[in-house]
């Protein structure tokens, strides 16, 4: 038990060491009575401590307790107005709700009038914004109409007689628009995004024209742009017509397109067609390589059929003569009927056969080479058919069927390989026909003079 006493005053006398430590440096104990006179001093401190803490959170406490009670007044106050704005509010709805009864009945049946006058003025506006008039006129009318429209909306003002009287004059104008021709100056936008000025002719609201070229406008920038793709010569053709005619040429033919809502629908699909060119090319390299063999085959027949030609005038030329010539497939073999003259007349017949088997290559040389082409034509265009058809099912295979443009490429190639075709296969055909008939002319001419030179030697 005496150990025990010991052991807990040492743990008391070093705790109490350690908290007097943190205060000031003071020398160890040496004795039992020194050490009781540090722990009394040490309890002491901490009690001083301990009050100090406690009177500082009493203050704050107090503070605290203050603040809350400004802000529950202030909450109090708050709520007080509160009440008072929301019995205004209801206050205030009533007379709205009276003052709006009260307007009703005043308008009577002009309520209606002027729901009419708001969604035509919203209906013209938006109408005005795309018409071709827009770049004449100007955009005053739709900022005009859209204020309008803006003001009816809110329910607190009326249209003026005035307003009303300018919404009928700018809907009667965009009618009369409609059915005249006018000319007017008028900044236009080209294709490369430059500006000229430009005399430009308007036909109704359907299609408005400058020179020989068709114009759209544009709403967003308010002005005309030339089309990026014009329409085929014939059409052109009538927008230039129209732009040099005055008073004085009395009516022209032009090209006016009146479809769809605004007209120029019709001409907007006109301009997307493919030229003859861009058909061409539609055909891949197939459709290359059976132009250029047509090409070839077509002039190479041209060459031909004059040499024919130039060779049937020749023999016609030596029927007329007495004397042989070289220059000429008759000459010669009449020059070898003469000159074998004398001979049997199995030996003759012979010689003047030999000499026009000799003449009929050079007549009818290249002759199959038309033929040939006119057969092996119609195979490449099929053969571009095929491979069209194999392209377009991969696609479809990779992208489905639910765009069809995906597929367009595969299938003009596929048809106009097979047109192309067709396009050098008839010609060649009539080509060789044609040469085929002029061979056949010359080389009767040679076998009848020839029956007839053997003719006579048997007499």
């Amino acid at each position: 038990m005496k150990y025990i006493k010991i052991i807990l005053l040492t743990s008391l006398i070093a705790s109490s060491y350690v908290f007097a430590q943190e205060e000031v440096e003071t020398p160890p104990p040496t004795n039992l009575d020194k050490l009781l006179e540090l722990v009394k001093e040490g309890k002491t401190k901490e009690q001083s401590a301990n009050r100090k803490r406690e009177a500082e959170f009493k203050a704050s406490r107090d503070k605290q307790d203050q603040i809350l009670k400004a802000e529950q007044r202030e909450l109090a106050r708050q709520e007080r107005i509160a009440d008072q704005l929301e019995e205004e509010f209801k206050k205030n709805q009533e007379k709205l709700r009276i003052a709006e009864e009260a307007y009703l009945k005043q308008l009577g049946s002009l309520n209606e009038l002027f729901g009419h006058m708001q969604s035509i003025s919203t209906d013209s506006r938006v109408t005005f914004e795309s018409s071709l008039t827009a770049a004449e006129f100007g955009k005053d009318r739709e900022e005009f109409l859209k204020d309008l429209t803006r003001k009816m909306g809110e329910s607190t003002q009326l249209p003026t007689i005035s307003e009303i009287e300018r919404v009928w004059y700018e809907i009667m104008r965009e009618m009369k628009a409609t059915g005249e021709v006018s000319r007017f100056s008028a900044t236009v936008i080209n294709v490369d995004g430059t500006q000229t000025e430009c005399d430009v002719v308007r036909v109704g609201v359907y299609n408005a024209v400058c020179g020989n070229k068709y114009l759209e406008y544009v709403p967003s920038k308010g002005q005309y742009q030339f089309l990026a793709r014009q329409p085929a010569g014939r059409y052109t053709s009538s927008a230039s017509r129209l732009s040099g005619a005055d008073s004085s040429n009395g009516y022209v033919s032009f090209s006016v397109d009146p479809s769809g809502p605004s007209g120029g629908a019709l001409l907007a699909n006109l301009v997307q067609n493919p030229s003859l060119w861009e058909r061409i090319q539609q055909g891949g390299i197939i459709g290359y390589i059976i132009l250029a063999i047509g090409g070839i085959t077509l002039i190479y027949a041209i060459y031909k059929y004059t040499m024919l030609w130039v060779m049937s005038r020749q023999v016609h030329a030596q029927l007329g003569s007495d004397t042989p010539s070289d220059s000429n497939p008759l000459g010669r073999v009449l020059k070898v009927g003469k000159s074998h003259m004398k001979d049997e007349i199995d030996r003759l017949e012979l010689k003047l056969a030999e000499s026009i088997m000799g003449e009929r290559p050079a007549i009818e040389r290249g002759i199959s080479f038309v033929k040939i082409v006119s057969v092996v034509a119609p195979l490449a265009g099929l053969l571009g058919t095929v491979t069209g058809m194999i392209i377009t099912f991969q696609q479809i295979t990779l992208f489905g069927t639910g765009d069809p443009k995906i597929m367009a490429g595969g299938i003009s190639q596929a048809l106009v390989t097979t047109v192309l075709g067709l396009v050098v296969a008839i010609p060649t055909t009539l080509a060789h026909s044609f040469l085929q008939s002029s061979a056949r002319s010359v080389v009767d001419v040679l076998e009848e003079q020839a029956t007839g030179i053997v003719a006579e030697k048997a007499k």
